[in-house]
C-alpha cells in the first residue's frame, strides 16, 4: 500500500463555485496508484467541497440562489461579523456543506460519474486563495 499527499491552492473570484476536477485527475494520474481512495479536505471554515454537476452552469447559479435565500448576508441575528456582513453567513453555509470528500480511484483515475465535477464552494464575497489537501492511498 502506498500513499501520497498533495496541496492545491485554488484562487477564487469571490462567492461561487470553482471547479478543480482537472487538477485532481492530473495529480491522481501522476501518482501511478491504480486502485485506491482519494480524500480531499478544505482547510477553511468559510468554504466547502462539493461533487456537483459540471455540464450546466445554471446548476451553480441555482445553488447560489438557494443559499442566498437560506442564509442571506447581513442578517441582524448574527453577532459575528469580524470580516464583514458575509462573514457569519459564510460560516453557516460551510457548516451545511462538506469540508472533505472521499472518491474511489480505479484504473488510475477518480471514479466520478457522468456530469460530476469536483468544486470548491467559496462563501466569502471577496476574491481569495483556498487550500485543499489531497490524500491518496492505494496500490
Amino acid at each position: 500500500m502506498r500513499q501520497f499527499i498533495h496541496t492545491l491552492h485554488i484562487s477564487t473570484p469571490g462567492r461561487g463555485m470553482v471547479e478543480f476536477t482537472d487538477q485532481v485527475r492530473l495529480w491522481v494520474g501522476m501518482s501511478e496508484i491504480r486502485e485506491g481512495l482519494l480524500t480531499l479536505f478544505v482547510q477553511h471554515t468559510s468554504a466547502g467541497l462539493l461533487i456537483q454537476e459540471n455540464a450546466d452552469p445554471v446548476v451553480q447559479h441555482d445553488l447560489e440562489r438557494f443559499f442566498a435565500r437560506l442564509v442571506p448576508d447581513g442578517l441582524p441575528m448574527f453577532e459575528h461579523a469580524n470580516e464583514g456582513v458575509d462573514d457569519m453567513p459564510a460560516h453557516v453555509r460551510a457548516a451545511l456543506t462538506p469540508t472533505s470528500l472521499g472518491i474511489p480511484v480505479r484504473n488510475g483515475a477518480p471514479e466520478l460519474g457522468n456530469w460530476q465535477g469536483i468544486f470548491l464552494y467559496e462563501y466569502k464575497l471577496r476574491p481569495g486563495q483556498r487550500t485543499v489537501l489531497l490524500h491518496l492511498i492505494g496500490e
